[in-house]
């Protein structure tokens, strides 16, 4: 299996391209996090070395409702792309005319949700729901492939549960009707963000004669090792990292250094993590406005800044300020205090359940 999967990957020696998107050779994507993949998020790990990013899911209902928060998530900014729309929904209608909207914000592609878990998606049959009915997935996709001009991809899982695991039969109906990339987490919906991801499933996907699209894995990868094991091993056309760059966008970097040299470069040092999180704020309120900036970005600060001893303090300081200005002044007092301080190779220890759907 992993001989003939990595084969497969030698198809496409210089690039991975989607439609007319063209992609570095084994490209490094940044999953759709709901509440995290947003335009300053993006921007930060677009300049960490993220090759393809995607928005945080958007309810095709919606979007045709007018909601607020729905239209804002089409936000996009040319210096993130390539960068795609991600929607969700179970009604064929729906999703064609939330194609159509999502086409006036000029994206480079457009992603479709089959893979999220969580209740409040299922329960209203898409996201992972529709790993149940492969016929209506099937509509679903075709509904906005007939939609729209852009290139359609889909994110997905290996199935509802152990006994449908389904993806190979998944992807290649997928690719038939026209979508042109899938990235497959490789868990079931009824796993949730528990145990193991089982890429063997990916391998499959990738050993079946008739594909011919990009197939991108994601998935517990969390260092460039395992980015590249899993490379080497599954044959996938590129990988997609969503929790693991939560606080720590230097992972891309770290990752593509480590597949080009086999070497590993230091961890980001307190100065640099301090400088990316005045970024990520500066970014969260130019784009959300003073108020919003300041109190959404107070769920980063725990990540950016996890393993320093005695940082507790200074995370509370940083969660309870509300201007700008005080926030800088805590960061520069982070800085100063840490300055000499040593990280190690840095090791995730993310909550699984900390984003709806990575």
């Amino acid at each position: 299996m992993a001989a003939s999967a990595a084969n497969s990957v030698n198809l496409h020696p210089f690039m991975v391209r989607i439609g007319n998107i063209s992609l570095p050779a084994f490209p490094l994507l940044l999953a759709p996090m709901e509440d995290v993949s947003d335009p300053p998020f993006r921007a930060v790990c677009k300049q960490a070395g993220a090759d393809l990013m995607f928005s945080e899911f958007i309810s095709s209902e919606g979007l045709i409702r007018d909601a607020i928060k729905s239209r804002q998530k089409l936000d996009i900014f040319d210096a993130e792309r390539p960068v795609g729309i991600q929607i969700f929904g179970g009604d064929e209608e729906a999703m064609a005319l939330s194609a159509r909207i999502v086409e006036t914000v000029n994206p480079d592609l457009l992603d479709i949700n089959f893979g999220c878990p969580v209740k409040k998606v299922v329960s209203k049959g898409a996201g992972a729901a529709v790993l149940k009915d492969v016929d209506l997935m099937e509509r679903l996709t075709r509904a906005v492939v007939r939609s729209t001009s852009l290139p359609v991809t889909v994110k997905t899982r290996l199935g509802w549960d152990a006994d449908s695991i389904n993806i190979v039969e998944v992807a290649e109906r997928m690719q038939d009707i026209g979508v042109q990339a899938i990235s497959i987490h490789a868990r079931t919906r009824c796993q949730l963000y528990r145990g193991e991801a089982d890429w063997s499933w990916i391998a499959k996907v990738k050993e079946n004669p008739r594909m011919r699209i990009p197939v991108f894995g994601n998935g517990d990868i969390d260092s460039p090792e395992k980015a590249k094991a899993y490379r080497d091993r599954y044959g996938v056309d590129g990988i997609m990292i969503g929790r693991a760059a939560i606080g720590y966008p230097w992972i891309f970097r770290e990752i593509r250094h480590y597949l080009e040299t086999g070497e590993h470069l230091m961890p980001a040092s307190i100065g640099e993590r301090v400088h990316v999180i005045r970024q990520h704020l500066m970014r969260s309120v130019e784009w959300k406005g003073r108020t919003a900036g300041i109190n959404e970005m107070r769920r980063h600060y725990g990540n950016y800044l996890k393993g320093l001893p005695g940082i507790r303090e200074f995370r509370q300081r940083l969660v309870t300020k509300s201007s700008v200005e005080e926030i800088d002044a805590v960061l520069g007092e982070v800085d100063s205090t840490y300055r000499d301080h040593v990280f190690s190779r840095w090791m995730p220890e993310m909550d699984a359940m900390r984003c709806a759907c990575d």
